[in-house]
């Protein structure tokens, strides 16, 4: 029997990531990002201008009282907070993300409330956890009386949209990615490990991680927030390169569908500017399969070529006029 408030060690740390662009036509600036994040009054934004502008807000916890989603259909009741946080990325890109960690095992029965608030945002099995079965079922996605972590996203970036700083006039059209993680602890005398990266339909990625003991689920969302942001940054830039019929359109209807990235997208491509230095190379397993900033490269230099071709004949023609 596992007894009440003994102390416990997480074992798993799983979250699911909510990433589209600012429905705003300008930009926000440093002020306005901690206005628009300013999630709780008895604690401040986090604002960093250098590499870049990147705004954090504090977590907010939500109580949560269900089952686990677990991939072999194991029934298992659950008990404590699950943390939420939004971050916005020069004044553009709006993520928000819900997790939690759990322990091995948690108490046989449900404690007072108190006992769960002190340990924010982790979440208690009655009895054992099954660890790679829950993992799975997060991935998977949260079923009908199960632990759903991008409804708790989703709750957050909704309330965020109706902020009134916001015009809902977004400079250009784009999707929604959502990204689901969950990271398991590494063996003792392994090292931490990026183990699965994929894509699904309708805009879902999921991420498979190993950390070492002790890490903060906070780091690891940190991590995933980073992940997210940039495979936006691509899924948004290809869609915008397919939508805008390179060699097919006409000059300046390809500058027109191709200006919105250079003008607020390009720029924003610093893949660890804000990662935990202790999990930032786990970004290497992604610059070698599928390539992430090799991707990228090839997209801007096609951007630019492109533009370069296509402007070169306005330009012969508004000197030919003068």
């Amino acid at each position: 029997m596992t007894t009440p408030g003994r102390p416990t060690r997480s074992v798993l740390a799983c979250g699911e990531v909510r990433t589209g662009l600012l429905p705003s036509f300008q930009a926000l600036d440093g002020r306005a990002a901690a206005q628009l994040l300013r999630l709780r009054a008895d604690e401040h934004v986090r604002v960093s201008e250098r590499p870049n502008l990147y705004a954090l807000s504090p977590e907010v916890l939500t109580g949560v009282d269900c089952r686990l989603p677990t991939a072999n259909g194991a029934k298992v009741r659950a008990v404590g907070t699950v943390a939420a946080r939004a971050a916005l990325t020069e004044g553009r890109v709006l993520q928000s993300t819900a997790y939690f960690s759990a322990p091995d095992a948690g108490p046989d029965v449900r404690q007072p409330w108190g006992h769960y608030l002190v340990r924010p945002g982790v979440v208690e099995p009655f009895g054992k956890l099954p660890e790679q079965a829950t993992a799975e079922g997060v991935l998977r996605g949260g079923r009908r009386g199960e632990l759903d972590l991008g409804m708790i996203a989703e709750g957050l970036l909704a309330q965020l949209v109706r902020h009134p700083l916001l015009d809902h006039k977004a400079p250009f059209k784009s999707r929604r990615t959502h990204l689901r993680w969950a990271a398991r602890q590494a063996p003792e005398g392994e090292e931490a490990s990026l183990d699965r990266f994929t894509l699904a339909e309708g805009g879902l990625r999921t991420v498979e991680l190993r950390v070492p003991e002790g890490t903060e689920a906070a780091a690891v969302a940190g991590l995933c927030e980073d992940l997210a942001l940039h495979d936006w940054l691509l899924t948004t830039v290809v869609h915008m390169l397919e939508n805008s019929r390179l060699g097919a359109a006409d000059g300046p209807a390809a500058v027109l569908a191709l200006r919105p990235a250079v003008d607020h997208l390009l720029h924003l491509w610093m893949p660890r500017a804000h990662v935990d230095r202790t999990l930032g190379h786990l970004w290497d397993v992604l610059e070698r399969e599928p390539g992430f900033t090799r991707q990228w490269q090839t997209l801007v230099q096609r951007i630019r070529d492109q533009l370069a071709v296509q402007t070169i004949p306005l330009l012969h023609t508004a000197l030919a006029s003068n």
